[in-house]
């Protein structure tokens, strides 16, 4: 029996659950791809699938509807993948294992894949539709999103015919954007010389942090693990000689590290130990309410995820250019915004910290709504990059999506929420980026909105998606499309 067979509305949530049991992280779309493609042919739909795997699916008015503008559907169809320590689900190959916990959906152990699995599941159920009145609809749906938007950037929508843009890659109900920061992926490399040393090794675990999106939670005032890695060896060298052997954290750049582990070789055991508990004290007593179960404890190197026990420690001065890059590189907020009050305007997020056998690789999701602050960013961190030794290059970036002051979509969306919730919709911009930008450079005029409904903790095994608010936010977008004018 599906799990969610009985959940209203049935016809999303059909497909919602037919979504997470295809495997879908970024890179690895095809599956999903060819599941969109099966389902347009089955329906006689008009339907393109590009060499990326990004999808179009076209359905024409239906009757009454043909001289009304045609409207763009827009989500994407991979998935953040992240799991719980002890968690064995291989995400690129498994699919998800749901539960419903009162008015919510979650996966058991790993992320839900709500961001953007909703957004494709509400534009499957209004295709399906034989029911629903409708102007021409053209669903657009990308590959890559969460790893620098590579299917918006590739994307041709030379089939589209439409100018109104209803993204649905938001999670907030009863707010719907029309703006977003660009940003892009800062990605250090430092190379690496490692040398014997015979010292007592040990391993850190960092773990037990919220975590959560770079963007839209970076101003929460959570901890990084990345950061905290850094912090943890500066104060280990403060007490004993030591070198680093091995280094794992993060696994994604626009989600807040939650857990790093490292295997280091020191002079002296049990002054490191004890500075490990210094330094969780102090860190646990400065994140108290925004980050309060953050652990930092010593344990057998034969808990780390690798063997490395024949690799040798990296030398003097590379273990000390890890530190100072770890320590020096900025995390965070960087500048909040002087014309949207309460809103970060420039921030960067050390998603990624890993040492292969001869290499530190860093990776950073960087955000701005400003384009010169934005680039100001990069050049500092190359900066800083560079003084160590390492190099610094930067990868899928994309526009911020700029505010317009006249916008047809974004006032019949404010008039139709009003008379049917009784309240005023709250239309806003956000830190995080939404594939709009991308798409409205490609089609001049175009007129976008972001929403979605409740999606708590997305990027983190925690994520959950609101039941009601999915049914709300359905009967929502069924009165815009079916509304003419």
């Amino acid at each position: 029996m599906r799990v969610l067979e009985n959940v209203e509305p049935k016809a999303v949530f059909h497909f919602f659950e037919d979504l997470t049991q295809i495997p879908r992280p970024s890179y690895h779309e095809k599956a999903v791809s060819d599941y969109l493609v099966k389902f347009a042919k089955d329906r006689g739909l008009e339907v393109y699938q590009d060499d990326l795997y990004n999808v179009i699916i076209i359905k024409e008015a239906s009757e009454g509807y043909e001289n009304e503008e045609p409207i763009i559907l827009q989500g994407h169809m991979d998935m953040v993948c992240e799991k719980n320590p002890g968690v064995e689900k291989d995400m690129e190959k498994e699919g998800l294992d749901l539960e419903i916990d009162g008015d919510y959906i979650r996966a058991k152990g790993t992320t839900l894949g709500g961001d953007d699995g909703i957004a494709v599941a509400y534009a499957l159920a209004l295709l399906d539709s034989d029911t629903l009145k409708h102007p021409r609809l053209e669903f657009v749906c990308t590959v890559s999103e969460e790893v620098g938007m590579d299917g918006a950037h590739a994307i041709d929508l030379s089939p589209l015919k439409g100018h109104l843009l209803l993204n649905m890659d938001s999670e907030d109900e009863g707010i719907v954007l029309a703006g977003c920061a660009g940003g892009g992926s800062a990605v250090v490399t430092l190379p690496l010389v490692r040398e014997e040393k015979d010292w007592n090794r040990m391993m850190v675990h960092i773990h037990g942090l919220v975590g959560g999106h770079s963007g839209s939670e970076i101003n929460k005032g959570r901890a990084s693990s990345v950061a905290l890695m850094g912090r943890v060896l500066r104060g280990l060298a403060e007490v004993t000689k030591l070198r680093i052997v091995a280094l794992e954290n993060g696994t994604k750049d626009n989600a807040i590290s939650r857990e790093g582990r490292m295997v280091i070789a020191v002079r002296n055991p049990d002054a490191a130990k004890a500075e490990l508990a210094k330094i969780e004290e102090a860190v646990r007593g400065e994140y108290s309410a925004a980050d309060p179960d953050i652990l930092i404890t010593a344990e057998d190197p034969a808990g780390y995820p690798a063997d490395v026990s024949g690799l040798d420690p990296l030398a003097k001065k590379d273990t000390k250019r890890v530190i100072t890059l770890l320590t020096a590189l900025p995390q965070g907020i960087q500048r909040m915004s002087d014309n949207v009050p309460g809103m970060v305007e420039t921030s960067l997020n050390w998603g990624v910290a890993s040492i292969g056998e001869d290499s530190l690789t860093m990776r950073a999701a960087v955000r701005s709504s400003v384009g010169t602050a934005k680039d100001a960013l990069f050049g500092k961190v190359g900066w800083i990059a560079e003084s160590c030794g390492a190099t610094m290059n930067v990868t899928g970036e994309y526009p911020a999506w700029e505010w317009v002051d006249k916008s047809v979509l974004r006032d019949k969306m404010a008039r139709i929420y009003r008379e049917m919730f009784g309240k005023d919709l709250v239309i806003q911009t956000i830190h995080a980026g939404v594939e709009c930008g991308l798409l409205s450079e490609k089609i001049p005029g175009m007129d976008a909105i972001s929403m979605g409904p409740d999606i708590l903790d997305i990027h983190t095994p925690n994520e959950h998606l609101s039941i009601p608010s999915v049914q709300r936010m359905w009967d929502f977008i069924v009165r815009i499309i079916e509304t003419k004018g």
